[in-house]
């Protein structure tokens, strides 16, 4: 399927960039999967993040951040343009984590936000 990158609508951290690299570079990784970034319906606040590894599709837009591809719905940048994506691992959490500044409200876990 061929594809025009375009400009990164979002930034990692370096801890993000660090366990993506770490996921995909696993023995068992599928190499035909690609980062999938989005939103879909639903959570506490209206909308929750989407963020795992799926096949590319027709209405997908492609970027590259640090040498990793990264796909997302074309409608889903409206919602997560300029959204960084961090990677805690604290003594209570320890995943990735969302800081979206087109949030106007999100919930206490933050993973489902409004806008």
């Amino acid at each position: 399927m061929e594809a025009t990158l375009i400009e990164a609508p979002v930034t990692f951290t370096a801890g993000a960039l660090r366990e993506i690299k770490r996921l995909v570079s696993a023995p068992d990784f599928d190499q035909e999967m690609i980062l999938r970034i989005g939103v879909k319906g639903g959570g506490c606040s209206g909308l929750s993040y989407v963020l795992g590894f799926d096949k590319q599709e027709a209405d997908d837009d492609v970027f590259e951040v640090e040498g990793i591809k990264a796909i997302m719905k074309k409608a889903h940048g409206l919602y997560l343009a300029g959204m960084e994506i961090d990677f805690s691992e604290g003594l209570n959490a320890r995943g990735f984590v969302f800081n979206n500044p087109n949030a106007s409200s999100s919930c206490g876990c933050g993973t489902s936000f409004a806008v």
